[in-house]
């Protein structure tokens, strides 16, 4: 089984790495990293913060937040049906 990433291989990945190093140079890329690092950090740590405010505004208000839940339950029980229905059909491909 071949894994992709974002519709990308192997071959495509090396390659892609290749022009960065040949680019931005064997010195900079851990900098680069680090920044990319950074900045995914800041925006995981945004997005949590406001999912805490909203869940926190809504115990306020009075809102049940179990309903979310249930909701989230039954969606990941038909992602599991569909993807037990679709894996034999996957599997002949």
């Amino acid at each position: 089984m071949k894994t992709t990433f974002l519709f990308i291989g192997g071959p495509e990945t090396f390659v892609i790495l290749l022009i960065v190093v040949m680019v931005f140079g064997a010195d900079k890329i851990p900098e680069i990293a680090r920044g990319l690092g950074k900045g995914i950090r800041q925006v995981k740590d945004a997005t949590n913060d406001i999912k805490k405010e909203i869940n926190d505004s809504a115990k306020k208000q009075g809102v049940d937040t179990d309903l979310t839940k249930d909701i989230q339950k039954e969606i990941d029980a038909v992602k599991n049906n569909f993807e037990d229905f679709t894996g034999p059909i996957k599997r002949n491909f």
